[in-house]
């Protein structure tokens, strides 16, 4: 075939969408490779697979490639059904699978899968039988459905799978509508299973227009656009609507539980910081470390380097700072965050053991090193600490280090508060991690 000639039997209907399915089925395979015994994962795989080999066969360059390494004319046409009728077949299965669960299928469901099976395996075992019947000797690379349409046997096989075509799409269709009125459905999979219905929509024109093509050859007419033009462009769309709405739930899911993981690692940052300071040494860096690996050490450095340092923690600042952060109007959960973010400061700062206050006889280190994300997201809102640690010193009254005791060192060891905020509140304080709320 000449470059201008092959240029133009380069249809972008059908090789479009077979490079979006093969970089849909390259973005599954590595999953499809490692959990190979899920049959959710091979059926999905198996249906990409399939509707590419459709389009990849059903191109005219390819359909003269094998009509000429075969020698039969026109052989390409019952192997394209086939395809087709195989991968509404895997659709369907793929959508039964999907919906019931791959495990403890009911009998319901076994029924379905066997009928589906027998159903479509019989549409292509009768499309082979039929085509040797046929005569078929003209080369018809295009248009072999409007050409043979009026053709004994031809014809019968191109209805067949016409039908077949249709009864899937309605079926899917059907399925896909019910299921995604289903409360409770993940945000990602109600996406994919609306792309899905897009796109099995499309299908049913795709089969509306070939039928309509087909049966006005019957009544002596000439509708053949429907089939050669409008049809393809369709069954392209059609496609990549369909490859994405299998593969969106579970790229989306992937995506979002990624995205989870570094947003962690990048909350914790503050906190890590701070108590990098305090061990003197950070983690060494790890080139090929996953997302989890990297957070999963970010949070065992810093529970390593809080534990110790729990035990210089003032109780009685963290019961003042809780006080001075609800004081403040911040609600119960960001206060106790404050609070304890106020309470590392100072434990970092005095390097020593401090004495307990009368908050009690111990700090909650079991909490604290729960609420690590909420303490380092607290961090970075230096703000909102300098202001509970001024509240706390007194400051607020306008007379600076009102009721604060100081080391020799000149250092902050403990406030008994200011004397106006008592007045205000005649309520007893919440230490750090015992959760509960001012009334």
């Amino acid at each position: 075939m000449r470059p201008p000639v092959f240029l133009c039997e380069f249809s972008v209907s059908f090789w479009l969408p077979a490079a979006v399915l093969v970089t849909a089925l390259a973005i599954k395979l590595p999953t499809i490779i490692r959990l190979w015994r899920d049959p959710l994962l091979r059926t999905v795989g198996t249906l990409l697979l399939l509707a590419c080999a459709v389009f990849v066969f059903s191109a005219p360059s390819t359909v003269a490639l094998v009509n000429g390494l075969t020698g039969v004319p026109n052989i390409s046409a019952p192997w394209c059904y086939s395809l087709i009728t195989a991968l509404c077949a895997n659709g369907l299965l793929l959508l039964i699978t999907w919906r019931n669960g791959p495990s403890g299928r009911p009998a319901g469901t076994r029924r379905a899968r066997r009928w589906v099976l027998s159903v479509y395996s019989g549409v292509i075992v009768a499309l082979w039988v039929l085509f040797p019947l046929a005569d078929t000797p003209v080369e018809r690379l295009r248009d072999l459905d409007t050409y043979y349409a009026t053709t004994p046997f031809v014809r019968e096989g191109i209805l067949l799978y016409l039908l077949a075509h249709a009864v899937a799409c309605l079926i899917s269709s059907r399925l896909i509508r019910a299921w995604v009125r289903l409360p409770g459905l993940d945000a990602w999979l109600r996406r994919g299973l609306r792309l899905l219905g897009a796109g099995y929509a499309l299908d049913l024109v795709y089969s509306a227009a070939k039928l309509t093509a087909v049966g006005a050859r019957w009544a002596g007419r000439n509708a053949d656009w429907l089939s050669t033009d409008l049809a393809p462009a369709v069954a392209a769309v059609a496609a990549i609507l369909v490859a994405a709405g299998f593969v969106l739930p579970h790229a989306g899911q992937y995506l979002r539980d990624r995205w989870r993981v570094r947003l962690a690692h990048c909350e914790l940052r503050p906190l890590y910081r701070l108590l990098r300071s305090v061990s003197g040494a950070g983690l060494p860096f790890v080139l090929r470390a996953t997302p989890e690996l990297r957070l999963t050490r970010r949070e065992t450095f810093i529970r390593d380097v809080l534990l110790p340092l729990a035990r210089r923690i003032d109780t009685g600042l963290c019961g003042r700072a809780y006080d001075a952060a609800l004081g403040l109007g911040h609600p119960p959960e960001r206060a106790r965050a404050l609070a304890a973010a106020v309470c590392v400061l100072d434990a970092v700062e005095t390097g020593t053991r401090a004495r307990p206050g009368p908050g009690g006889g111990g700090a909650d280190t079991a909490n604290l090193l729960r609420e690590i994300g909420a303490v380092s997201r607290a961090l970075r809102r230096p703000a909102d600490i300098e202001a509970v640690r001024a509240r706390v010193a007194g400051v607020c009254c306008g007379r600076p280090g009102a009721g604060v005791v100081r080391r020799g060192d000149g250092g902050v060891l403990s406030s008994a508060g200011c004397r106006c905020l008592v007045a205000e509140r005649a309520v007893p304080r919440a230490p750090l991690g015992r959760g509960s709320s001012r009334s």
